[in-house]
């Protein structure tokens, strides 16, 4: 009897472990679906607004001005967001900004489909400018959250490829945007506001997707809260190592901006801030405006460029989310740099390149820059502990976006009134200069512990 006790005991245990093991793969693909989810809709948002400029610019009567500054008003957005973002993350927790955000995205999708009708606001491209500033701010705040939380609750052995996958979802909800909105565009009558109104449902579904989702252990082990910690990290997190890892970090530990550029961190700091910006500006630049830019040089561009462009970008990514836990973070953060500056300096000195080998040069720069730009969403979650996750992915963003920003922002002055050979050179030194910041700072973080990573560059 004692033996068959005994039996029908380690069965109950095992039966336990086995759906407690099966309830935390299925928190871990939700935790990955609502967090690309985000992503996604940040690349469709940013996306959608290519295709439809020139029914905007005719309807308002937009200046070039105005054009510049309502394409680039998203990633202006980030600029307040993404810093507020991260502080209010650290400070006050991961879930509350978790849901905030993604409310505001909500919000500013419906403030679309009213563009040019809200009478409390001067003009309508200003109304405009507004509403994606605003959803600028809920980007920025998503990526000093999304990213956190990521790195905070996935496995180490797996962290590096489901942070990816978020860039992935990214160059995805883009891709998809400027085919929602070329197709929509050309072959109905939905009106611009519309077009843009259309990231209404995506924000719909994942806010009802993040409803219940719980607070990161590590932020609460961080804030002293160690029992609450422990009890979420055993309900959820997949391995004890990760679990074991987390209680190897202090407790009460206050970071603050200040923190970022302290002699312990001020170098993680430089690495992902500069190394963002310059991944991020000439890609921005070009893909928001692929169809002028392709024109420039003889090109048709339209729906077929901008889905190239963006495609192969896609396919950049999707490489290194596979390799990255073999091959590593360094190797696929520094040799494609310097790859990616080769084709835009033969652009910007080759003035009459046949428009065939124009097009392949941009393929290939969209390619090596996208497998390099996926370990932006890597490096962020990795590098900072804990009390400075959020603000250091925050700021980071940020310094991207003052990037990508003014380069889209800039991108049709500088092709009018520059050249596309001087705008091609401009924007291969700055893809030289984040190449050479990799070649100096980036780590090798594959297979570490959180803990560890954070450490890095401490030593």
């Amino acid at each position: 009897m004692t033996s068959l006790g005994n039996i029908i005991k380690t069965t109950d245990i095992n039966a336990d472990d086995i759906k407690a093991a099966e309830f935390k793969k299925r928190f871990m693909l939700r935790m990955v679906i609502v967090l690309t989810g985000g992503m996604f809709l940040d690349g469709y948002i940013l996306g959608i607004v290519g295709p439809v400029t020139g029914k905007m610019t005719a309807e308002l009567a937009i200046s070039p001005f105005w054009e510049g500054l309502i394409a680039a008003g998203a990633l202006f957005g980030i600029l307040i967001g993404a810093p507020l973002g991260g502080w209010a993350g650290d400070k006050f927790g991961r879930k509350p900004l978790f849901m905030l955000d993604m409310a505001l995205f909500l919000l500013t999708s419906v403030m679309q489909l009213f563009v040019g009708t809200m009478q409390f606001f001067v003009d309508s491209p200003m109304q405009l400018f507004l509403v994606r500033l605003l959803m600028g701010i809920a980007i920025g705040a998503e990526y000093s959250v999304g990213w956190p939380l990521m790195s905070e609750f996935a496995p180490a052995r797996l962290r590096g490829r489901l942070m990816g996958l978020t860039l992935i979802a990214w160059y995805a909800g883009f891709m998809i945007a400027f085919i929602v909105g070329s197709l929509l565009n050309e072959y109905t009558d939905l009106g611009w506001r519309m077009i843009l109104g259309t990231s209404t449902l995506i924000a719909i579904a994942l806010f009802i997707g993040r409803l219940g989702m719980p607070e990161s252990p590590r932020w609460l082990w961080n804030q002293g809260r160690a029992e609450q910690a422990r009890v979420i990290a055993d309900r959820y997190l997949e391995s004890s190592d990760d679990a074991a890892d987390m209680e190897h970090e202090g407790k009460n530990q206050k970071g603050s901006f200040g923190t970022l550029f302290s002699s312990r961190y001020w170098r993680a700091t430089l690495f992902v801030s500069g190394f963002w910006f310059c991944a991020v500006t000439p890609y921005f630049a070009i893909a928001t405006f692929a169809d002028s830019v392709l024109q420039k040089y003889g090109l048709s561009g339209g729906l077929a460029g901008g889905i190239g462009l963006s495609m192969v970008a896609l396919a950049g990514s999707v490489i290194a989310v596979l390799l990255i836990e073999k091959c590593g973070r360094r190797t696929l953060t520094v040799p494609p740099q310097w790859i990616a500056t080769v084709p835009l300096a033969v652009l910007g000195l080759w003035a009459g390149a046949p428009p065939i080998i124009v097009l392949i040069l941009f393929l290939i720069f969209s390619f090596f820059n996208a497998i390099y730009n996926t370990l932006t969403s890597i490096y962020p979650g990795e590098v900072f502990p804990t009390e400075i996750r959020g603000i250091g992915t925050g700021f980071a963003a940020a310094v991207s976006r003052v990037g990508a920003g003014v380069g889209t922002f800039l991108m049709p002055w500088s092709m009018t009134n520059l050249g596309a050979s001087a705008t091609m050179l401009i924007a291969a030194a700055i893809a030289a200069l984040g190449a050479a910041l990799s070649q100096w700072l980036a780590p090798e973080t594959r297979g570490k512990s959180l803990s560890e990573t954070a450490a890095g560059f401490s030593h």
